[in-house]
């Protein structure tokens, strides 16, 4: 299996300072946690409380989707079950593979900010994004494929969020501009 393949090639690249670099970069996207401490804080910012309202429903729909039917639909083994691999430097995940959650939660937040038209902001979530997807190929708790699937899903997401927000914002012009209208 190809996947496999590229796993297995993953595993000599490890050193013990790039493995500690891993597990931390991973640990990032454990539960979402930096892209839900993200949203709270633009939130609290005025300038950035829409872009954050964004991520925060995009991270809403990434769940729903990724952990709550893709996971348990799909039901995919982890690669180091497949495997046999035995040397994990990470605890073992309890649910299943595709998609890596993860990448899908971390690809989500980016496309949140695009949408949002924070540009900056967004291309450092990226660069940390694909870090995070990467570790988890390079810690063997997914398959590239998983990744793949988990952009998809996050990008998705963070695409609904943006128009979900831009019709709100609409619907709210309008009942101003017709409020407006009836108080004149």
């Amino acid at each position: 299996m190809w996947e496999i393949e590229v796993l297995d090639a993953l595993q000599n690249i490890h050193t013990p300072w790039l493995d500690k670099i891993m597990v931390a970069i991973t640990s990032l996207g454990n539960a979402g946690i930096l892209w839900i401490v993200m949203a709270a804080v633009l939130l609290i910012i005025p300038k950035t409380r829409k872009a954050g309202l964004c991520m925060a429903i995009a991270l809403i729909l990434d769940l729903l989707i990724t952990n709550c039917l893709l996971k348990n639909l799909v039901a995919r083994t982890r690669p180091y079950d497949v495997a046999n691999f035995t040397d994990l430097i990470v605890k073992k995940p309890k649910d299943y593979s595709f998609p890596s959650g993860h990448t899908a939660a971390s690809f989500a937040a980016v496309t949140a900010l695009f949408m949002r038209k924070e540009k900056l902001l967004g291309s450092i979530a990226c660069v940390v994004a694909v870090f995070i997807a990467f570790s988890r190929m390079y810690l063997y708790v997914h398959f590239p494929t998983d990744i793949l699937g988990g952009i998809v899903v996050g990008v998705a997401s963070g695409v609904a969020a943006g128009f979900i927000l831009r019709a709100i914002d609409k619907k709210l012009a309008a009942r101003a501009a017709g409020t407006d209208i009836e108080n004149q």
